[in-house]
């Protein structure tokens, strides 16, 4: 046995020498690992996004902008009016102050009538005692008129509440209630 060392021992303690030697080599590839990465981040969102682009392009008016997002069904060339697949209601007349209330409550009865209540009280619906059905209304006459019209305002049985039209007056139902009764007389 020799006491001289191995070749193989002082190959090996020579290539220890890596990449990094200094400290100063150690801190520049530290700060790169960070900097690369960050700019190639910002560099493919830059080219991503388009860049710094004028928004004065005639693509990207207001105007333009407005006609894209505009709703599918709007139709701005089309004179705005009545519809003609909506059909107009019968107009109410509505009776003068001074004017007689019995001839005045008939054409305003019969318009509202029309109007509201010959959709159900034509055809009977759900039980609806049909115009000049004298069978059919004298039971409900035989309770008097004013019941009549308080059922009609409040809704009864099938019947909603004013026909289904809360927008009429009060005055306007019991027209339409004085016309029906007048008819089955």
């Amino acid at each position: 046995m020799s006491d001289a060392p191995s070749k193989h021992t002082d190959s090996h303690s020579d290539d220890d020498s890596g990449f990094i030697k200094t400290p100063t080599q150690l801190i520049v590839v530290v700060v790169l690992a960070f900097v690369i990465p960050i700019v190639a981040i910002f560099t493919i969102i830059h080219f991503a996004m388009g860049g710094e682009k004028s928004r004065a392009t005639v693509t990207m008016s207001d105007k333009a902008v407005a006609e894209r997002i505009k709703p599918v069904g709007s139709t701005p060339d089309i004179e705005k009016g009545p519809s003609p697949l909506v059909p107009v209601p019968a107009p109410v007349v509505v009776a003068a102050a001074g004017a007689d209330a019995g001839k005045a409550a008939a054409p305003n009865g019969k318009a509202v009538y029309e109007a509201n209540c010959q959709a159900c009280h034509a055809a009977g619906v759900a039980g609806a005692p049909k115009l000049g059905d004298k069978a059919a209304w004298a039971p409900r006459i035989g309770t008097g008129v004013a019941a009549l019209q308080a059922s009609a305002i409040k809704g009864k049985n099938a019947m909603p509440p004013k026909g289904g039209n809360l927008s009429l007056s009060d005055d306007d139902v019991k027209a339409a209630v004085d016309y029906l009764v007048s008819q089955a007389k």
